[in-house]
């Protein structure tokens, strides 16, 4: 079995991960990460030169690629969900965590990070956020075995819901 977080950008998906790793001791897997090892560039460059579409090949790709392993942390990036066909290959050996988490709260945890590109191209930050999460949000509760939320709790505390949620039977 895995473990796989999906949630908008932001929302604590790889610091849960890295928790849920250690304590666990399984191997954390970032499809973000994964994307640019193989591409050889950052995402930021990927979309530039490629497009969104190549992204997401690449990331349905390593999805498959995953999904046939065990004992996997797998942090996704934020719009695997786009793709029903990601959602059911993960799901296939995984339960999938969608953690969640309020617009200014993602604002404040990723405003200045620049190796994610513009998923609008002409809004605010903020306002790119909100729409883009509005969006996504309906295929993330689809998607999701488990919600958790992430709002006024430590990745430490998140990780502790998820090891509890696993433990209960059913």
């Amino acid at each position: 079995m895995n473990i796989v977080l999906i949630g908008y950008r932001g929302s604590g998906k790889s610091s849960v991960g890295k928790i849920l790793a250690e304590r666990l001791g399984w191997t954390l897997v970032s499809t973000d990460a994964e994307v640019v090892s193989r591409a050889h560039l950052a995402i930021p460059e990927i979309v530039t030169r490629f497009g969104w579409d190549h992204f997401r090949d690449l990331e349905s790709l390593i999805c498959r690629d995953l999904a046939g392993k065990d004992g996997l942390i797998i942090d996704t990036g934020g719009g695997v969900i786009l793709r029903q066909e990601n959602v059911d290959v993960l799901k296939r050996n995984g339960r999938l965590f969608w953690l969640t988490a309020e617009v200014s709260s993602i604002v404040k945890r990723i405003g200045g990070d620049t190796q994610r590109p513009s998923l609008t191209g002409t809004k605010s930050f903020t306002d790119e956020v909100e729409e883009v999460l509005g969006e996504r949000r309906p295929k993330y509760a689809a998607a999701a075995d488990h919600v958790i939320v992430t709002e006024d709790r430590t990745p430490a505390q998140v990780a502790e819901t998820i090891l509890a949620t696993l433990s209960r039977p059913g």
